[in-house]
């Protein structure tokens, strides 16, 4: 693999060089320091405390979530989650009504088919330090049998948990219950199909949109009552990308990735001012899933996409991504 993986490095440092400087907003990007985070999943942005975003391993040593300052990068605050057994793979999380953080450990890592997945609950703490907080545990099954997911989004007005399987052609936006149980499982079932690999997900603020991203690009839905309409293309750092979530004012689409020291990328929010068009719609397949948006900069990012696609076809590299 070494020959391949030389030539996929020299194909990402390329496009790297060749999307423009206006692509990320540099006053607002920063950069996951903490040592004890090397597979960021997921990201939410905290209302209560500003300029913070929760974040979490997808595989930890604990029930661990991370509450990280976006002016220095470090983390202000580990919650341990106490009252949820032990994580398997989590993959998301996401701020509901009332300041609630949603935690999915809803990830399939080793391709087990777990018959049931789980979803955890806990206030977000007003005061940010180490402490621990119990959370509702909640048990998760689908209608149309077990799958892979890494993207879990709660609607900010009514508090409807949605999940979006992984599935490297596309996959389905998942609803559940109005209410969740803490007994007995609660049955999600596919609504709508979402033309995306999908790696995570958000809600704007106003829950009128949804932004799905995938590892090469991602798609911003009107929410449309759950009757998912496609809006436009959003262009997505390359790499390993595993989160999105919206700033708190709903401005930015936050981007971020796993690895350490690893990097969240502020992009224009879909349809605010600033942000690509995106021109028609995004493309079908699993993988592209939409690249940049119009004009000159937009075309040289989705040859970038292109020739990246063209090599995860030679080299299988959805292996390398198979590990969420």
């Amino acid at each position: 693999m070494r020959r391949p993986l030389a030539l996929l490095a020299g194909v990402l440092i390329t496009a790297a060089f060749t999307v423009p400087a206006s692509a990320a907003d540099g006053d607002r990007d920063f950069t996951i320091g903490d040592p004890r985070i090397t597979e960021s999943s997921g990201l939410a942005a905290s209302r209560q405390h500003k300029g913070v975003y929760w974040t979490h391993n997808d595989q930890d040593e604990g029930a661990f979530l991370y509450a990280v300052d976006s002016a220095t990068g470090r983390t202000v605050a580990r919650i341990t989650m106490t009252g949820v057994g032990t994580p398997r793979d989590v993959e998301a999380i996401s701020m509901g009504p009332d300041n609630q953080l949603y935690v999915g450990d809803i990830g399939d890592n080793d391709g087990v088919q777990w018959p049931y997945v789980w979803i955890y609950r806990l206030p977000e703490p007003k005061v940010l330090k180490d402490q621990t907080i119990r959370a509702t545990q909640y048990v998760v099954k689908y209608s149309d049998g077990s799958r892979d997911a890494e993207s879990m989004v709660v609607h900010p007005r009514t508090g409807r948990v949605y999940i979006i399987d992984k599935q490297e052609n596309g996959g389905h936006l998942y609803e559940g219950p109005a209410r969740l149980s803490p007994s007995g499982a609660n049955v999600f079932r596919p609504t709508t199909p979402v033309d995306l690999w999908a790696t995570d997900a958000a809600f704007s603020p106003d829950g009128g949109t949804l932004a799905v991203r995938g590892y090469f690009g991602g798609i911003a839905y009107d929410w449309n009552g759950g009757k998912l309409k496609r809006r436009e293309r959003i262009s997505v750092p390359l790499g390993q990308g595993e989160s999105a979530t919206y700033s708190v004012d709903g401005t930015k689409l936050m981007l971020g990735s796993e690895g350490a020291d690893s990097a969240v990328v502020a992009k224009d929010a879909p349809g605010s001012s600033g942000a690509s068009s995106g021109g028609g719609p995004a493309s079908s397949g699993g993988a592209g899933g939409g690249g940049g948006g119009g004009g000159a900069g937009g075309d040289i990012k989705v040859g970038g996409v292109a020739v990246l696609v063209a090599v995860v076809a030679l080299f299988g590299l959805r292996r390398l991504f198979r590990r969420g």
